[in-house]
């Protein structure tokens, strides 16, 4: 009877210390998962933090980028209405007064320089419209892309058109409307230089959040996978992103140009 009653304190102790181990075994397990938890949770915010801070540097510095490149165009906009404009008008005027003093059959031979100097003039003045940000804030975005497609064909296109569908929305942050702009006009920029193109053609799409842009060409394209990053396509692509838009740029040999932004209207 004794040993059985010492057989069995001896199996209840074990049972007891078993427990207690397993216990201890199961508190400290516990503890290494929630502190692997709260170290991940850690690493992850600050790797989080890390990104955002740099996200906020890339915005700042694109941001310093842009409002340089507009103050620039800006001056350049003041500089060609300002002097080369005079420039061209006094020449056009110096060419009036000389074509008063020769005989008629010399007048003709002046008529295609002096509408060559015409043309110019007006030219320079509607291309120092659009490179100066506050004309273009007074004329309004959809327009300032009309002007700019009626000036490029008359230099080069066959059609230029613009067209809008839905209701216009107005932006909240006009600044917005400067950097859609510029996107539209590099890309237009990069057709008279490169494409060879005949036909241009924008889209503004207004829907209820967001405002879908669509600007085609119909050129010789390039292949999108070996086309050489330049500034432009830089340009435009960090633009975008600093206003939060999708930027989409397609081709392929033979097939013209397609670019698509999308731009979420702010809450």
């Amino acid at each position: 009877m004794v040993q059985t009653a010492e057989r069995l304190t001896s199996t209840a102790s074990e049972r007891y210390l078993l427990i207690y181990m397993i216990a201890v075994l199961v508190i400290v397990t516990s503890l290494v998962i929630i502190f692997f938890v709260v170290f991940q949770k850690r690493k992850n915010k600050l790797l989080l933090d890390r990104i955002k801070q740099q996200q906020a540097f890339e915005e700042e510095i694109t941001q310093a980028q842009t409002e340089t490149q507009e103050q620039t165009l800006k001056n350049i906009g003041w500089e060609l209405h300002d002097n080369i404009g005079q420039l061209l008008s006094f020449a056009s005027m110096q060419l009036s007064i000389l074509k008063m003093q020769v005989t008629d059959d010399v007048k003709e031979k002046f008529k295609d320089t002096s509408e060559a100097l015409k043309e110019s003039l007006t030219e320079v003045r509607a291309l120092s419209k659009t490179l100066n940000n506050e004309v273009v804030l007074n004329i309004g975005f959809e327009k300032s892309i009309n002007n700019e497609l009626n000036r490029l064909k008359k230099m080069k296109f066959t059609s230029a058109e613009l067209k809008i569908i839905g209701e216009k929305v107005e932006f909240k942050d006009r600044k917005h409307e400067i950097i859609l702009f510029r996107i539209i006009q590099e890309f237009l920029s990069n057709s008279v230089k490169y494409s060879e193109a005949k036909n241009l053609a924008i889209t503004l799409d207004y829907q209820p959040k967001k405002l879908i842009i669509i600007a085609t060409d119909d050129g010789k394209g390039f292949d999108a996978n070996s086309i050489e990053k330049g500034s432009g396509l830089i340009n435009m692509k960090s633009r975008a992103a600093l206003i939060h838009s999708d930027f989409q740029l397609a081709s392929k040999p033979n097939e013209g140009v397609k670019l698509t932004i999308i731009y979420p209207f702010p809450d």
